[in-house]
């Protein structure tokens, strides 16, 4: 069965904005690249194409809230560089029994993760610095009260005894 097909009939009356999980294992890709897919699966968080004769990453679509994608089986020998770009919340990839030669195919794709996580542990660390100044902030102006209120009561008692 065709991928176009198969992508039909999983989702089963669906709109493709409401599917999370899409499953086209062991269906045909023709010229090894991905059809059917499109940008329209908003919400899709798991997507599996094992054993599709894949061989192009080329053609996929945009998937922000993608999680896990399973690409295993496949003649993928290159072009990883597109699953940074195009799923950048992806924490689960399987690219077991596929044409990959050498590291460098994959390194690039942990390079690109690894940059990912560099700018949000800088953003955690940001936003600490930002607790950090609140809290000092919220002491200060706590101290500045506790002075004006024992200021206020000393008035008071000069007031309040007779001389």
């Amino acid at each position: 069965m065709e991928m176009k097909k198969r992508i039909n009939l999983e989702l089963r009356d669906r709109a493709p904005e409401e599917v999370t999980e899409l499953v086209l294992d062991n269906c045909l890709c023709v010229n090894g690249e991905i059809e059917g897919l499109n940008d329209t699966f908003k919400k899709l968080e798991f997507l599996s194409m094992a054993n599709v004769e894949l061989s192009s990453l080329a053609r996929l679509p945009s998937l922000n809230k993608l999680r896990k994608l399973e690409l295993s089986d496949n003649i993928i020998s290159g072009g990883l560089e597109v699953l940074a770009e195009k799923c950048p919340n992806l924490t689960y990839l399987n690219l077991s029994g596929n044409k990959i030669k050498d590291l460098s195919t994959v390194e690039a794709l942990m390079e690109m993760k690894m940059m990912k996580m560099k700018r949000k542990m800088k953003l955690v660390h940001l936003k600490d610095m930002r607790k950090r100044k609140k809290k000092r902030r919220t002491r200060m102006m706590m101290r500045m009260k506790m002075k004006q209120a024992q200021n206020w009561e000393r008035e008071k008692r000069k007031w309040a005894s007779p001389t």
